[in-house]
């Protein structure tokens, strides 16, 4: 198959690993791609979100095959822009259509489809700057920590705990009155805060069969022991020895099954991936959020372990036939660590010539991010979080081992990345 990939991040250059490993793959394009993927794939310079200049791409290259990685896309409605026209209706699309992409979207719809359809999550309500009064009555009745979260796309940034009322009461304002997160805090979500631990659950749906991916653990915050700014993330370990068989099973019958059958029963057209962010309160699981697409650094650590042709279950998502797939896993562990630009999550340099990044051996994979090739044909730094390092192994302190060795060989002016992924999984149960 001819195949385009939507995207330009880690994530990307991780599906795109895995499509290029496939025999079913003839030729991978990647829009607008990095300096990994280029070394797998063909770049091509288009806009994810210019759907014109995508399909003629499409039609002048006999593309086989879309899939897309970030949301930004879906949300705005590549799936159904493809649908809609004559020429390219019957092009499978990895990638909901646009109204189940509003799960991500906003906030607000997705807790409301929570609720249609009992699927654990934290209680919460939805103001606006007409509402405001009522939302600053309703943050006094709340219990300390108060969760904010802005109703829109705000790339990873638009959620705030807050530990105090003032801070909340001030945040709140901001949110509303002073767009604090642009559009997308034109509505603010108030939540209750849920205590336990992080998970994240990757589901294939083809909007009406599922197949539950490999889940993952990620870290947040730019500081060790999860202190300072929140990130897009920085590293992610899979499998989590938490989500044992009876959590996971408990996840299914609670979270999943509730949510395809909620697609379906609402009409809700949706082929592609739910990254389902959990949280495992005493044991029970309970929705955090949706997001409409496979996570960045998750997937990275998450793709490595399974074993079966990947092509396969992105054609098998994207003509409605998952139920004939076989998904079968690696039964080694694997570990990510990100490695950032200097000053991320706030302002960086761009233009970083990075050194070491040579052959490495099979206990790694270097996943490139926000990565480009200047004139003189060199790899340099692109973007806030640069390169993603996939460590494998037997056990988690083996795939650290691996990762961390490469992380190492692997430098930059003012380099950062976290030394103590992994380490709370380490001590789970300790």
């Amino acid at each position: 198959m001819n195949i385009l990939l939507l995207g330009s991040g880690g994530r990307e250059h991780a599906f795109a690993y895995k499509i290029a490993n496939s025999p079913k793959c003839k030729q991978l394009f990647v829009a607008p791609g990095n300096a990994g993927t280029a070394s797998i794939a063909t770049n091509v310079s288009l806009g994810i979100t210019d759907f014109p200049a995508l399909k003629s791409f499409v039609l002048d290259n006999t593309i086989d095959m879309v899939v897309v990685g970030p949301e930004e896309p879906l949300v705005k409605g590549v799936a159904d822009y493809f649908a809609d026209q004559e020429e390219t209706k019957n092009l499978p699309v990895v990638g909901p259509k646009q109204l189940g992409a509003t799960l991500e979207g906003s906030k607000d719809f997705s807790k409301q489809f929570m609720q249609r359809n009992n699927v654990p999550t934290a209680a919460s309500e939805t103001f606006t700057k007409e509402t405001i009064e009522e939302g600053l009555q309703f943050i006094k009745s709340q219990k300390l920590p108060i969760v904010l979260k802005a109703d829109g796309l705000a790339a990873g940034k638009g959620v705030l705990i807050c530990e105090s009322l003032e801070d909340a009461e001030s945040s709140f304002k901001e949110m509303l009155l002073e767009s604090k997160f642009g559009a997308a805090s034109d509505k603010v979500v108030i939540e209750e805060f849920l205590t336990g631990i992080e998970l994240s659950v990757f589901v294939a749906t083809d909007g009406k069969n599922y197949k539950i991916l490999p889940e993952a653990k990620d870290y947040k915050r730019i500081g060790e022991k999860d202190t300072g700014l929140n990130t897009g993330g920085m590293g992610a370990v899979s499998p989590v020895p938490f989500a044992d068989a009876s959590f996971m099973q408990k996840v299914e019958e609670k979270v999943v099954k509730p949510t395809i059958e909620g697609l379906e029963k609402e009409n809700i057209d949706y082929k592609g991936f739910i990254f389902i962010g959990l949280m495992n309160t005493n044991g029970e699981p309970y929705v955090i959020e949706y997001n409409v697409r496979m996570g960045d650094p998750e997937t990275q650590a998450v793709l490595p372990r399974i074993k079966s042709d990947f092509v396969d279950l992105l054609y098998a998502i994207g003509t409605g036939k998952l139920a004939d797939y076989s998904l079968e896993l690696e039964t080694f562990t694997a570990t990510t660590v990100v490695m950032v630009a200097g000053g991320y999550p706030g302002a960086y340099p761009k233009g970083d010539v990075i050194s070491g990044l040579g052959d490495p051996n099979g206990s790694s994979i270097t996943f490139h991010a926000g990565t480009t090739q200047n004139e003189q044909g060199k790899v340099v730094t692109n973007g806030g979080r640069v390169l993603g390092v996939t460590g494998k192994g037997g056990s988690v302190e083996e795939a650290l081992s691996n990762a961390y060795s490469r992380v190492n060989e692997i430098t930059w002016k003012d380099v950062y990345y976290r030394k103590d992924i992994g380490q709370d999984i380490l001590n789970y149960g300790k």
